[in-house]
């Protein structure tokens, strides 16, 4: 899916049809520098330092749900049961594990204004009912308030981008704590 306002890096075409000056379809360090200001990464933007954890040891979805929600009940004042619960209902629609040890659970909350994000490297992979069957060790959780639709799956595709590429999912693996983790975040340009 080609999200409106954004570059098809598979075509090189320009979605942005007043941009045409700017940005060539080959013209690759002008199409960075238009993602990192005009088109500010939105991952970084609901992703604080303090919602980043390197080495998070759990054994379980369950312990790992728990866990983001008292991550998100410290830092943003939610219930952490109700973050866990959203959590849960969501993962009983089917599993939030992509492969390549990725996951992105994620929640509608009701009464949150706008997306929250947190990430934790685990420090020993668990099982997540992935596609490839793969452990995962590389979570993203996405709460979003309750009625969002068009912003939740943007985020969600922004999400699946970034973890696709395989030079970042390395990175995660290396970075050797939470604010080398965070800056990668801070710094991904789309490709």
């Amino acid at each position: 899916m080609t999200l409106r306002g954004a570059v098809d890096r598979t075509g090189g075409t320009l979605l942005f049809p007043h941009a045409r000056k700017t940005v060539g379809a080959t013209d690759s360090a002008r199409r960075r520098a238009i993602s990192r200001s005009a088109l500010m990464n939105p991952i970084a933007e609901l992703l604080p330092a303090t919602n980043v954890i390197a080495d998070l040891e759990v054994g379980s979805k369950s312990e790992l749900f728990a866990e983001f929600g008292r991550l998100f009940e410290n830092g943003s004042g939610l219930k952490s049961e109700q973050v866990a619960s959203s959590l849960h209902a969501r993962e009983k629609l089917g599993s939030t594990g992509l492969g390549q040890g990725i996951a992105i659970p994620h929640g509608r909350i009701k009464g949150l204004r706008e997306a929250r994000g947190a990430f934790a490297r685990l420090k020993t992979p668990i099982a997540f009912d992935a596609p490839d069957s793969r452990p995962v060790s590389n979570v993203f959780v996405l709460l979003v308030p309750e009625h969002a639709t068009e912003q939740h799956l943007q985020l969600l595709s922004e999400l699946a981008q970034m973890f696709s590429e395989k030079r970042f999912r390395e990175a995660l693996t290396t970075a050797p704590d939470a604010a080398a983790l965070h800056e990668l975040f801070r710094r991904w340009d789309g490709g």
